[in-house]
């Protein structure tokens, strides 16, 4: 398995000397200590509401949150992506896992032809810090920007004053940077995708998660995703799960979008939670197998067949 040293994370200059210990500990708490990101998003129940979580071809399981903390602590990741109140309720159980606290979201129910999207942050980093200083295991900080959007320059502000004082206490940043809204006429366009990648890297963030591209050209999907890692320069670039598919199609996508696109690894929500206890935790770990582990398609698919096994 890829494994990375304290001394090859590679730290950014915006965070502070006496901060520099607690970055790359978080740093190598999050990726495992292998430089890649295996981010379980759980940030649905404000963006998507309960329809994620509850209805056909959704196991039952999931209609309850403690679903998510259970499979964070019986699964591979390496973070657990939420709101601070989600968090908050639940991290005195699941001391074990390592957080990404959201600090921006909404809802779906104000579509594009009603208003451009944006996403109000919820809370300051204090909030954060506090949680961490309480014990909480936080590790990093996450922030949605759509790009766009005409309140795009109040999204990026935010992020950028966000991930300034993230790096300066230590903590990392993952940008999620969707293309949407009334100026964007298609928003997995690779030019697009790759645009958002270099806007993480100008904001300074740690990690992007991105859309995969749809090129109308007849190139793979895979194969347009390196202009985008390419873009993305020294922010790794991982990409978004999207809908829920069978365990085999998306574990062929994640290893092509690695292996093939350049991508760090993955940041998966739906794919995972809508499914029993067991089936997620097994998928986290093939997902997890490929991602950290750089296990072929066949062996890990293997593990999510409960045919093998994989931990760290």
């Amino acid at each position: 398995m890829p494994q990375i040293t304290r001394d090859q994370v590679r730290v950014p200059a915006d965070v502070m000397p006496e901060s520099r210990d607690e970055y790359i500990a978080n740093y190598l708490k999050a990726t495992r200590g292998t430089g890649r990101l295996m981010l379980f998003a759980c940030d649905q129940k404000i963006e998507h509401l309960n329809k994620d979580f509850y209805g056909e071809g959704i196991d039952i399981a999931d209609a309850e949150p403690q679903h998510l903390f259970e499979i964070g602590r019986q699964g591979v990741c390496g973070v657990l992506a939420g709101q601070r109140g989600l968090i908050a309720q639940y991290a005195a159980d699941y001391p074990e896992i390592n957080y990404l606290v959201k600090m921006n979201s909404k809802t779906n129910l104000v579509g594009t032809k009603q208003d451009d999207p944006y996403s109000p942050q919820l809370y300051d980093l204090d909030a954060v810090l506090a949680m961490r200083e309480a014990g909480v295991n936080v590790v990093g900080i996450g922030y949605t920007i759509y790009l766009g959007s005409e309140y795009e320059s109040t999204m990026m502000a935010e992020a950028g004053e966000l991930i300034a004082q993230a790096h300066a206490n230590g903590l990392l940043v993952v940008l999620w940077i969707y293309p949407r809204g009334k100026a964007v006429t298609a928003e997995k366009d690779p030019a697009l995708i790759a645009g958002a990648a270099g806007v993480a890297l100008c904001l300074g963030a740690d990690f992007v998660k991105v859309n995969p591209p749809k090129p109308e050209d007849g190139t793979a999907p895979a194969e347009a995703l390196k202009v985008a890692t390419m873009a993305s320069g020294r922010t790794g670039l991982v990409c978004a799960g999207g809908s829920t598919v069978d365990a085999e199609t998306f574990l062929t996508q994640l290893y092509d979008q690695i292996h093939t696109g350049g991508a760090v690894g993955n940041a998966t929500g739906r794919n995972i939670h809508q499914r029993s206890l067991d089936e997620a935790v097994r998928l986290t770990k093939a997902i997890s197998a490929i991602t950290l582990a750089d296990y072929s398609v066949a062996d890990a698919l293997a593990v999510f067949n409960g045919e093998k096994d994989f931990a760290l």
